[in-house]
């Protein structure tokens, strides 16, 4: 059932019968929530908009029948905000998955191969698309490389923090106490593939939130329904990002 948990969503609900409708379908039994936050925050790039993690939570506190909202995301060692933001999502009735984010330092030095080797590229570039590249390409990224060295960026900062295994474990683990209906997963990574089919194969209700182009052809491949979050845009995004056309009526 749909309770709008502030004035503001039940004002977009009556601007939006629809998708409060749609929602209403997905949400309609039992149902578990698994973010991935760190694959939905790269998803602001291509939206042009961002998801508010607050406005988010009070979507999901508008629906009845949603029994848990798991949060994964990394906390950086020594950054307040990435501290802070984790414990707001807390305090807004998160259950919150987190770790430390991993720093991996990436040497941009180039001094002990030959100009043409692609040894130190294959740090940063994919090897199927590496092995694409003409030799003069190699020797001309190889100098760029050398060019950031001699001016003392010895080395290129890399974070890391993949939570695919744990949102599959909490997954199949949810799957198995048989106490949840429907799954509802925010990512497009390929490596869910394998818990989505388990899942459907296990005849559970089973969507994919996320947006085009950022899902994985084996997502795809399995035919899961997935839900275009710029659908919900008006509901989840930061208030200054919404609409202008809808503004106005809120």
């Amino acid at each position: 059932m749909f309770t709008a948990k502030t004035d503001r969503i039940a004002k977009l609900a009556e601007l939006y019968p629809g998708r409060i409708k749609e929602l209403s379908a997905i949400f309609g039994k039992k149902t578990n929530i698994y973010l991935d936050w760190s694959n939905m925050f790269h998803w602001s790039s291509r939206l042009q908009w961002h998801i508010q993690v607050k406005r988010l939570k009070q979507l999901f506190d508008s629906f009845s029948a949603i029994n848990s909202v798991n949060l994964y995301n990394g906390i950086l060692p020594g950054d307040e905000g990435s501290k802070q933001f984790i414990e707001d999502a807390e305090s807004y009735g998160y259950l919150i998955i987190t770790k430390p984010v991993k720093i991996m330092h990436l040497s941009t030095d180039v001094s002990g191969i030959p100009q043409n080797s692609p040894t130190v590229l294959e740090n940063f570039i994919k090897k199927p698309f590496l092995r694409k590249l003409n030799i003069e390409t190699i020797e001309y990224l190889n100098g760029k490389l050398k060019e950031l060295y001699d001016h003392g960026t010895k080395y290129l900062e890399v974070r890391k923090c993949n939570f695919d295994v744990e949102i599959g474990r909490d997954m199949t683990l949810d799957f198995e106490r048989d106490n949840v209906d429907t799954f509802i997963l925010w990512s497009g990574d390929s490596d869910f593939a394998d818990p989505v089919i388990q899942l459907m194969k296990g005849r559970k209700r089973v969507f994919i939130f996320a947006t085009s182009r950022r899902v994985s052809v084996e997502l795809e491949q399995t035919n899961v329904p997935i839900f275009d979050i710029q659908k919900i845009r008006n509901f989840i995004c930061e208030p200054n990002e919404i609409q202008p056309d809808v503004r106005g009526k809120l």
